[in-house]
């Protein structure tokens, strides 16, 4: 939360922020009310990332009436600490959605071995901006409702917001320079996410370490 509210200071815009809590039993919501008028708390019993992120967006349109032309969404994740520069950079753009990356802040729960591959495969991957990650994205809210918003998918609803701006003609950019960190977490909550795109890198490496000591 401090550096989510770090980098809204540091944009010296007025900013407010929505945290949604999914079906949490970890007592989130006790933080309520302890960092002042502009943090909201709402929780939802979706279990569906794309229906929490979308749950988000609709209170900050109902309820603080944030839709209107200047009006910018950003979002990210829990387990996820963004820059000092994170909203800077996203208004700085002329574009409609500003993409970002990601980094691993610790690697803590797989190999030094996954590790170097994961991140080999990733700054690979970075030179066709393939790269799309709901922990670390923003877009102008009037295009994100022309287009219907998040859908309620279990996973991949950043993609599919991406498709649909990209369909509807709206300007995306993937900003390089534009990074989060998160953990290397194991086991996440949605399916095909990056936890589970991180197990999958795991397996391969100790598959190939399996196939190479029978082969010795």
């Amino acid at each position: 939360m401090g550096a989510i509210r770090t980098a809204a200071i540091a944009a010296a815009v007025p900013a407010s922020v929505v945290v949604v809590l999914d079906a949490c039993d970890d007592e989130s919501g006790d933080l309520a009310g302890q960092f002042g008028p502009d943090v909201h708390f709402v929780a939802v019993d979706e279990r569906n990332v794309g229906a929490a992120r979308a749950a988000g967006f609709r209170y900050a349109k109902s309820q603080l009436g944030a839709a209107g032309e200047r009006t910018w969404y950003a979002t990210t994740d829990a387990d996820t600490e963004v820059g000092g520069d994170w909203l800077i950079r996203q208004l700085d753009s002329s574009a409609d959605m500003v993409l970002g990356l990601v980094r691993v802040a610790q690697w803590r729960h797989h190999s030094e071995e996954a590790a170097e591959l994961y991140e080999a495969r990733y700054r690979a991957e970075m030179a066709d901006h393939q790269h799309i990650h709901g922990a670390n994205m923003g877009f102008r809210a009037w295009a994100y409702w022309s287009v219907g918003g998040f859908a309620a998918l279990a996973s991949g609803e950043d993609v599919d917001l991406v498709e649909r701006f990209r369909a509807a003609g709206f300007r995306v950019h993937s900003d390089e320079h534009l990074w989060v960190t998160t953990s290397d977490r194991l086991r996440g909550r949605a399916p095909g996410g990056f936890a589970e795109h991180l197990a999958d890198v795991s397996h391969e490496v100790e598959s190939a370490e399996d196939r190479a000591g029978e082969a010795s």
